[in-house]
């Protein structure tokens, strides 16, 4: 794909926003090759940011332009360069019968263009299974593909190539995977693969450390001993479980596993990706290789990348890791626009399956600015003192210099002192907004769990953390001490949380390709939609 010059119509993500403000932008090509038929398309890239909202887009190119730690050094975000140079719109995500969808439910949708049922992966409204784009895919002689940086069993990736009444049955979805074939599989959740008779750390176990290098956590969560390692070996899968496994693989199946659940976080992956011992690969070198594996199909492929972990510190509301996991999502997102963009034939589509925290800057009575001298006419008898505090740059600095996410830092105070105290200075070492003793106490305090419900999988606990406002919408038991140290640090980094869960904000579509297939995606329209669209790309016939 040449280079794109927008023409009449301004488009781009407003920068400094928090939201975007241009929907379904056109542009032409200043030189381009590019046939406008519809058998152009030979491949089609799909990107999710889990939980990627207008708001977490904003985040990005508030830091990427205005903060003065930003790695961007005047240069443009990955997501600016699709949206600048491809045409954007907007998607809702519903499932047929609720207004707020799941990850499970809104990928299943993206996958297979039909409305679907909360939490469940690959199916309809009738619970039953529909074809989805990587099958269909599939079904035409296509590679096929997909990449995650949290579980490959996970509910995104698990909807493009599973079907299953619920996103919690893992070891089904794992084997529903392997049975697909699919060509290329990179992510975490290696707990799902392995047999359980590894939890006695006999001989299984020694021989799994052996195969695995001892790069990843050895435990099962399965309640059988199938070992699908060893039936992807017999089908002809190489098997990869650190960047070195990785590094070796030129083509053919690939099934790469590299955590025993999610992989790095946000930060952990800021802190090593220069690191030459580092031994897990990054969402951006899974992208590499699996794009330089399928692109060897003449036929072509198609390929789903998620940015899991933006939904997770979504779910913590923790700004700072959300952040980081932005910037882990745009590194890929880079890759794939410098690799499309020299090509005729492949379509990208990035977007998200919704929007998670309710976040969002915002203007504040607290820390207000003092007064200060402006030189313009204007101002000749007066000083530029505003009436509140709208949010200084640096927080966009402090942000990005937090050390460890909230559930590390939750984490260390599990393992060691529990005490208010111990908190606040696990906190103060590794953030640079501070809190208090008391605000410790009242992140620690409990009350009884007024939705308590006897054996179910997060209700079932009858004392949860205190949340004194909207507690409804935070249901992850011991998990909201993340979010409450969230609301404990939002006056200093001028930040709203409306949730610990998922909202129905409409979320961006951004398409890049030829320009006769992209320009179908400019408009408000729906994931249900945004699926079919996907499938007639990968069929031909737009």
């Amino acid at each position: 794909m040449q280079e794109k010059s927008l023409v009449k119509h301004v488009k781009a993500l407003s920068l400094g926003l928090s939201m975007l403000t241009v929907v379904g932008c056109s542009h032409t090509q200043t030189e381009s090759a590019v046939s406008e038929s519809p058998s152009q398309v030979k491949n089609v890239i799909m990107m999710i940011g889990d939980g990627m909202g207008p708001q977490q887009m904003g985040l990005l190119e508030n830091y990427a332009v205005n903060a003065s730690t930003s790695i961007y050094k005047d240069q443009q975000t990955g997501l600016a360069k699709m949206i600048n140079n491809g045409t954007l719109g907007l998607s809702s995500h519903n499932p047929a019968d609720s207004i707020v969808a799941d990850s499970a439910c809104s990928a299943s949708q993206l996958a297979t263009g039909e409305p679907s049922l909360s939490e469940a992966v690959g199916l309809d409204i009738n619970g039953n299974s529909v074809e989805t784009v990587l099958e269909l895919a599939k079904a035409q002689g296509k590679a096929t593909g997909l990449v995650s940086d949290t579980r490959l069993t996970h509910a995104t990736p698990a909807a493009f190539a599973a079907h299953r009444y619920h996103r919690s049955l893992e070891n089904q979805i794992a084997e529903d995977m392997l049975a697909n074939q699919v060509d290329v599989m990179l992510s975490g959740g290696l707990r799902y693969w392995i047999p359980q008779e590894v939890n006695e750390k006999g001989e299984a176990y020694q021989a799994l450390v052996e195969k695995t290098g001892g790069a990843v956590k050895i435990k099962s969560k399965r309640k059988d001993n199938k070992n699908l390692l060893n039936e992807a070996e017999k089908m002809g899968y190489s098997l990869a479980f650190n960047r070195d496994d990785l590094s070796q693989v030129d083509n053919g199946k690939l099934l790469g596993l590299f955590a025993y659940s999610g992989m790095q976080d946000g930060i952990e992956y800021t802190q090593t990706k220069n690191d030459p011992n580092r031994t897990m690969p990054g969402l951006r070198e899974m992208t590499e290789k699996a794009l330089d594996i399928l692109s060897q199909d003449e036929d072509g492929f198609f390929l789903m990348i998620e940015g899991g972990r933006i939904d997770w510190a979504g779910h913590d509301n923790d700004a700072g890791t959300m952040l980081h996991e932005m910037l882990k999502f745009d590194e890929a997102v880079n890759y794939v626009y410098e690799w499309a963009r020299k090509r005729n034939d492949t379509l990208v589509l990035v977007t998200a399956d919704h929007e998670t925290g309710g976040f969002g800057f915002s203007y504040t009575r607290a820390n207000l600015p003092e007064a200060k001298e402006v030189t313009g006419k204007a101002f000749a008898n007066a000083q530029y003192k505003p009436n509140f505090n709208f949010g200084s740059f640096d927080i966009l600095d402090k942000l990005y210099m937090q050390k460890k996410s909230f559930a590390n830092i939750l984490a260390d105070y599990d393992s060691g002192e529990k005490t208010a105290e111990a908190l606040a200075k696990l906190v103060n070492e590794n953030s640079e907004f501070d809190i208090t003793v008391d605000q410790a106490n009242e992140i620690l305090a409990r009350e009884n769990n007024d939705y308590h419900v006897k054996g179910h999988k997060y209700l079932d606990s009858k004392s949860f953390p205190k949340v004194n406002d909207f507690k409804s919408f935070y249901v992850y038991g011991d998990e909201i001490r993340n979010d409450l140290l969230g609301r404990a640090l939002s006056e200093q980094q001028n930040v709203v949380w409306g949730t610990g869960t998922h909202t129905s904000t409409p979320v961006a579509v951004i398409a890049f390709g030829p320009d006769a297939v992209e320009s179908k995606f400019s408009s408000m329209t729906h994931h249900i939609e945004l699926g079919k669209m996907a499938k007639k790309a990968i069929a031909g016939e737009i």
